[in-house]
C-alpha cells in the first residue's frame, strides 16, 4: 500500500465549494493513512519549508496571507498557533484573537472591526475566530433575527472575494473534534492547576447547545467555502494530525503564490566593508 502523502491533503480536507458538508459524516479522528511517528517529521519538514516561505513573502511584500481558525471550543486554535506558526518570524505574522465586540466595534457594522486588523502586504495574518462569529455566536445565541444574520453568508464572501480580488490569499481551516474529546480536553484544563485559567463555567454552558454549534458549522462551511477562499476541515481530536494537516495544507497555499527575493540594489562591484 503506497504512502499517504501530504501534498494530497488540500484536496481530502477541501470543504468543496458548493457542496453541502455534514460535520457528522466526517471523522474527527481520522488520520487518512499517516501514523502519529511518521508525522513528526513530516511536521518538522513542513515547519521548515514554512519559515522559508514567510521570509520570502515577507522580503518580497508583495502578496498578503489570512489564515482564519475557527471550531468549537477548545478545538485547539491557540495550540495550532503554537505548534504551527512557530515557524514564523513574529515581526511578520501578526495574530488577532476576537471576543466580544466592544462598544466602538458594536457602533459599526460587524465586518468594520475584522477589516481593521488584516494583514498588510508582506504579513501572513493568523485570524484565531473571526467575522464568522457574526454567523455563529450570533446565530446560536439569537443576538439578532435570522433576517440578519442569514443575509452575512453573501456579505462574508463578497468580502473574502474583494480581498482576494485585493492581493490577500484566504485559507480557513475549521478545526473539527467530537463531543467526547471536548469533554476530555475541559476536564483535563479543570484538572491541571497550570491549565485551570483556561477553563470558565461558561464553557459548560455553551456545550450544551453543541447540537446547535454543529448546524451553524454546518450552514457556515456549506455556504461560505468558494475557490477564492476555500475552508479546510481539519480532524482534530488528534493534535499531532492537526498539526500536519495545517502545516502542510499551508505550506502548499503559499508556495502557489511563488514568493522570490526581490532583486538586489545596484551596488559596488567587488565592495569590501572595512
Amino acid at each position: 500500500m503506497p504512502k499517504p502523502s501530504t501534498t494530497d491533503l488540500r484536496a481530502r480536507l477541501l470543504a468543496k465549494p458548493g457542496t453541502k458538508t455534514r460535520l457528522e459524516t466526517l471523522d474527527p479522528a481520522a488520520t487518512h493513512g499517516f501514523d502519529k511517528r511518521a508525522a513528526a517529521a513530516l511536521t518538522a519538514a513542513q515547519l521548515v519549508r514554512l519559515t522559508s516561505l514567510q521570509e520570502r513573502v515577507w522580503a518580497e511584500a508583495k502578496h498578503t496571507v489570512l489564515v482564519v481558525l475557527q471550531g468549537i471550543d477548545a478545538a485547539g486554535k491557540d495550540g495550532t498557533i503554537s505548534k504551527v506558526m512557530e515557524a514564523f518570524n513574529p515581526q511578520g505574522c501578526p495574530v488577532t484573537g476576537f471576543k466580544v465586540p466592544s462598544a466602538e466595534e458594536m457602533a459599526h457594522d460587524y465586518l468594520w472591526r475584522v477589516h481593521h486588523h488584516l494583514p498588510r502586504r508582506g504579513e501572513i495574518g493568523i485570524f484565531n475566530r473571526s467575522h464568522y462569529e457574526d454567523v455563529l455566536v450570533v446565530r446560536v445565541h439569537e443576538l439578532v433575527p435570522k433576517a440578519v444574520w442569514s443575509k452575512r453568508y453573501a456579505q462574508i464572501n463578497d468580502f473574502e472575494r474583494m480581498l482576494t480580488e485585493n492581493g490577500v490569499t484566504v485559507v480557513k481551516f475549521f478545526l473539527s473534534i467530537d463531543k467526547d474529546e471536548q469533554r476530555a480536553r475541559f476536564q483535563s484544563r479543570y484538572d491541571d492547576p497550570t491549565k485551570r485559567w483556561k477553563f470558565s463555567m461558561g464553557d459548560l454552558a455553551e456545550r450544551k447547545l453543541w447540537d446547535d454549534y454543529q448546524a451553524a458549522f454546518d450552514d457556515v462551511l456549506s455556504k461560505t467555502s468558494s475557490e477564492w477562499a476555500p475552508w479546510y476541515v481539519i480532524p482534530a481530536n488528534r493534535n499531532w494530525f492537526r498539526n500536519l494537516a495545517v502545516a502542510s495544507i499551508l505550506a502548499d497555499t503559499i508556495a502557489d503564490l511563488k514568493p522570490a527575493y526581490p532583486a538586489a540594489p545596484d551596488l559596488p562591484k567587488d565592495l569590501v566593508i572595512a
